[in-house]
């Protein structure tokens, strides 16, 4: 299913008019981003957390609450449609362990989040002006799935 074909049976299903959503795939990588958006399908992954600054960066507007978006798979086949329900941003070594456990991936630990998304922000963050510190601040996202292809 595109993203437009999965827009359209959204809207039709709750009927109301139909509108493009923005869609994207998490990570850097194919099988990162696969796996993630899986894991998002099982209910699992429930958190995404970018850095503030590659928000900043980019000109990327931070998530708000209420807001929809279609979650692709690394091939930009659209997946499932996951509404934001909480964002806050917090310093990168103020994660809690809760967070890191909504983030669903690998063992749900605070250390395995903390592991790997050091190295994913200093490739997030690579080609901008900003260097990934302990206290950057991470836009933590909490969703929940609206849609399903």
């Amino acid at each position: 299913m595109t993203p437009d074909q999965m827009s359209r049976a959204y809207f039709e299903s709750i009927q109301m008019p139909m509108r493009e959503l923005p869609h994207w795939h998490f990570c850097d990588n194919q099988k990162d981003a696969d796996e993630c958006a899986q894991l998002v399908l099982q209910g699992i992954k429930r958190a995404t957390s970018p850095s503030k600054w590659w928000h900043e960066a980019t000109g990327e507007p931070i998530a708000q609450p209420g807001d929809l978006n279609i979650v692709t798979d690394w091939a930009g086949n659209a997946l499932c449609i996951i509404e934001t329900v909480h964002v806050d941003v917090t310093p990168f070594n103020e994660i809690s362990a809760d967070y890191a456990y909504l983030e669903g991936e690998g063992d749900k630990s605070l250390t395995y989040w903390k592991e790997v998304h050091w190295a994913y922000y200093h490739r997030e963050l690579a080609q901008t002006d900003y260097t990934p510190t302990p206290q950057m601040p991470i836009v933590c996202e909490t969703f929940k799935v609206v849609f399903k292809a």
